[in-house]
């Protein structure tokens, strides 16, 4: 057994019961009668598996990123880290006290004040208040919460409650620390301060571990990544390759992607020319990098000339670029065209976003006619941004629509196939 390992786990599980009722009775006068003509009769049950041999490692100083879509079991595996709810099989093995951030206000009373509930919540973690009163301090300062120190927190904000939960669980001496989706309600300079503290948790040799949707703070704040799938781990090693195959199995791909199954049926499109296939050479970039997209087309006629336009949305469906190629393509009846094309540095703020592709006559300004259009055509993600010391830089999100420079086409090449 290795003296540096902070957590071990080997072949967990845990199943809860289902039960299924075979009536739609609601009152209970109902359910009496029809117990007293069915009296052996039961509901219908069965086991279900929120987590299933899972095994893993996390080192002292390490920061473990968790990954998954919703409903793999990321929060049951929390909760079981933390002793909220006993295992069903296997084990956990685990060398240091345990601070976690679940939920936004777990452990706190509303009715107490913010002052009240660092020194409540301190107890719950298994701090003394010796070691709650030399961090006090730095706990407000953290969360920003003075001048409401002495209010209750029933009158804070999510912000607020988010901003207090998070620096006593960093502030306070645990050598574990276990961090949800919930750093998402702060705002983007309290997320800066969130990662940055946790940079410094992991240097001082404090183990980690971040769950989150947002790959690009996964990618820039983990060490390793461990990924989940209906309650499985499909793969753990390092961040770069796991967070690859997790696009990869979720549609979002840096990998070539065959549109025509996923496209919308519309029969004012794709009759004199059809988008193929569209692909990015990246599927995690950060902000200030250039987006390298191909686009393979075919034509029914001879077009031309024709420009490729693309459009990105962020996550919850904000128009935030619009651009059209510099340059126009030309295609030929019954041949494959495939084009390259660079937006550079269109300094997207972190998060999820889809890329729109369309073919078209048009300038670089706009379209005229669209020939084709593939919405949503491939997902990415973009990374936040760290210089040499540490420091985390993001581009500000643009809401709204605006357009990027026009893409440069880099090359186009030509492939003939069966005319």
């Amino acid at each position: 057994m290795s003296s540096d390992v902070a957590i071990r786990v080997e072949d967990l599980g845990k199943s809860y019961t289902i039960r299924h009722q075979q009536s739609d009775h609601v009152t209970l006068a109902q359910v009496a009668l029809e117990r007293a003509k069915h009296p052996l009769r039961r509901n219908q049950k069965e086991d279900f598996w929120a987590l299933r041999e899972v095994g893993f490692e996390v080192n002292q100083g390490e920061v473990l990123g968790l990954i998954g879509r919703n409903g793999a079991g990321k929060s049951t595996l929390l909760k079981l880290l933390t002793r909220i709810t006993a295992p069903s099989t296997g084990r956990i093995d685990l060398w240091g006290r345990v601070g976690s951030l679940l939920e936004v206000g777990t452990g706190f009373h509303p009715e107490l004040t913010g002052r009240e509930n660092i020194y409540l919540n301190g107890s719950i973690l298994g701090m003394s208040r010796k070691e709650i009163d030399r961090q006090f301090d730095a706990i407000v300062e953290f969360a920003g919460v003075e001048k409401f120190l002495d209010t209750p927190v029933k009158r804070y904000s999510s912000g607020m409650y988010v901003r207090l939960a998070f620096a006593v669980a960093a502030h306070l001496e645990t050598e574990i620390l276990l961090l949800d989706e919930v750093l998402a309600v702060g705002d983007g300079d309290f997320q800066q301060k969130c990662f940055q503290k946790v940079n410094s948790l992991s240097s001082s040799g404090r183990s980690v571990i971040l769950v989150s949707h947002n790959m690009g703070s996964i990618s820039t704040f983990t060490d390793r990544a461990a990924y989940l799938e209906a309650g499985r781990l499909v793969t753990v090693g390092p961040t770069d390759a796991v967070v690859a195959e997790y696009l990869e199995r979720g549609g979002a791909t840096a990998n070539q992607v065959d549109v025509s199954s996923r496209r919308r049926d519309d029969p004012a499109h794709g009759r004199e020319a059809r988008i193929l296939r569209v692909s990015m050479e990246h599927g995690l970039v950060a902000g200030d990098d250039d987006i390298r997209v191909r686009v393979v087309a075919r034509a029914s006629e001879p077009l031309g000339p024709l420009r490729i336009g693309q459009s990105i949305r962020g996550a919850d469906g904000t128009a935030v670029g619009t651009s059209f190629s510099e340059a126009a393509v030309r295609l030929e009846p019954g041949v494959e065209t495939g084009v390259d094309l660079v937006i550079d540095q269109p300094r997207l703020a972190p998060g999820h976003y889809q890329l729109t592709v369309s073919l078209g006559i048009g300038n670089e300004a706009a379209a005229v006619r669209d020939y084709d259009v593939v919405y949503d055509a491939v997902h990415f993600e973009v990374a936040p941004t760290v210089t040499a010391d540490g420091i985390v830089t993001s581009w500000h999100r643009v809401w709204g629509a605006m357009r990027f420079d026009p893409p440069r086409i880099l090359s186009a090449d030509v492939d003939t196939l069966g005319r």
